[in-house]
C-alpha cells in the first residue's frame, strides 16, 4: 500500500521529537558538551539513512551534482548551524527561554518570505500566527504577564536567536532544494552537516571537553539521532514540501506545548490551567491557518 500520511500530522510528530531534543539538550548539558551533541546526532542520523537512502544516491547522483550549491546551504543551515547554535545557547540560558526565542520561526519566517520574496498572509492566517504565539507566552510566562518582565537575554539567547534564523532560513529555502529523492536529499545535507561541524567538535576537545560517558549520555545521544535528526527531519521536509513554508512554520509553537506535557509525563511536573490555555491557543491558531 502507497501510505500518504497527513503533512500536518508529519509536522506534528516532528515537533515533538524536537520538544524532546530540548531536554535532553539542556538536560544533559554537563554530560555532553554542545559540538559532541550535534556531531555525534548526524553520524548516527547517517548510519540510519545510508542503508534506506543508498539506492537513490545511486540513482539521483547527477541531481545532487549539479545542486551541490544549495545542498551545501541547506546543510550548513539547517544540519549544521541550527542544532549547534541551539546546544550552545542551552549551555547557559534555561529551557525556558530558549523554547520562547524559538517560537520566532514561524514570525521570521514570515518577515523573510515578506522580504525577500514578497509573500503575504490572509488575514485569518495572520490571526492564527498571533495567537498560536499568545498560546506560547501564556506557557512561559506561567499566566502571568509581569513574568515577562523577569525574563532576561544572555550570550545563551543570542546563539539562540541566531538558530532562529539559519532555521527559518532553512525552511524558506527547502522548496529549491535539488529534486533528488527526499531521502537522498537528507543524506547529503546530513553529512554536508557533520563535515562542518567537525572541526567545531575537535576544537571543544582540544579544549578539554569531552563527554562523560554514562548510560544518560549516550541515551540522550541515541535519541537525538534517530528521534530528531534521522525521523523529524524526514518528516520535517516532507511537510514543508506539501504545505509551504509559512503554514509548516506555524508548527514550531507546538514544541512549547509538547515541552510541558513531556515535562509533566516524564518528570512528574503538574500541568496548570495557564499550560492548557496555552496549548489551546496554539492549537486553535494553527486550525485557523491550515483549515482550508
Amino acid at each position: 500500500m502507497n501510505l500518504r500520511p497527513s503533512p500536518y500530522l508529519l509536522l506534528t510528530l516532528a515537533n515533538l521529537f524536537w520538544a524532546g531534543n530540548w531536554i535532553v539538550g539542556r538536560g544533559m548539558r554537563d554530560e555532553v558538551p554542545p559540538f559532541a551533541l550535534s556531531y555525534w546526532r548526524w553520524v548516527i542520523a547517517l548510519a540510519c539513512l545510508l542503508p534506506l537512502a543508498w539506492p537513490y544516491l545511486k540513482r539521483d547522483h547527477a541531481i545532487l551534482v549539479a545542486g551541490w550549491r544549495w545542498l551545501l546551504l541547506l546543510g550548513l543551515l539547517g544540519t549544521c548551524l541550527y542544532n549547534a547554535l541551539t546546544y550552545l545557547g542551552l549551555q547557559q540560558t534555561e529551557a525556558v527561554n530558549g523554547l520562547l526565542l524559538n517560537s520566532f520561526i514561524p514570525i521570521v519566517i514570515v518577515a523573510l518570505a515578506w522580504g525577500f520574496q514578497g509573500k503575504r498572509l490572509r488575514p485569518v492566517e495572520a490571526l492564527g500566527v498571533a495567537a498560536s504565539f499568545a498560546g506560547v507566552l501564556a506557557i512561559v510566562v506561567r499566566g502571568d504577564p509581569r513574568n515577562l518582565l523577569l525574563l532576561t537575554l544572555n550570550i545563551g539567547d543570542f546563539w539562540i536567536l541566531l538558530s532562529v534564523v539559519a532555521w527559518a532560513a532553512y525552511t524558506l529555502l527547502l522548496p529549491r532544494r535539488p529534486k533528488a529523492h527526499p531521502l537522498a536529499f537528507l543524506f547529503a545535507i546530513a553529512l554536508v552537516g557533520v563535515i562542518a561541524t567537525l572541526p567545531f567538535y575537535l576544537l571543544e576537545v582540544a579544549a578539554g571537553r569531552h563527554i562523560h560517558a554514562s548510560t544518560g549520555a549516550w541515551a540522550a545521544i541515541a535519541y537525538a539521532g534517530v528521534f530528531p535528526a534521522f525521523l523529524g527531519f524526514i518528516f520535517w521536509n516532507k511537510g514543508v514540501e506539501q504545505v509551504g513554508a509559512s503554514q509548516a512554520g506555524l508548527f514550531i509553537h507546538l514544541m512549547p506545548a509538547f515541552g510541558i506535557l513531556l515535562a509533566a509525563a516524564f518528570l512528574g511536573e503538574r500541568l496548570a490551567g495557564f499550560h492548557l490555555a496555552g496549548i489551546a491557543l496554539i492549537f486553535g491558531g494553527i486550525y485557523l491557518t491550515t483549515r482550508r
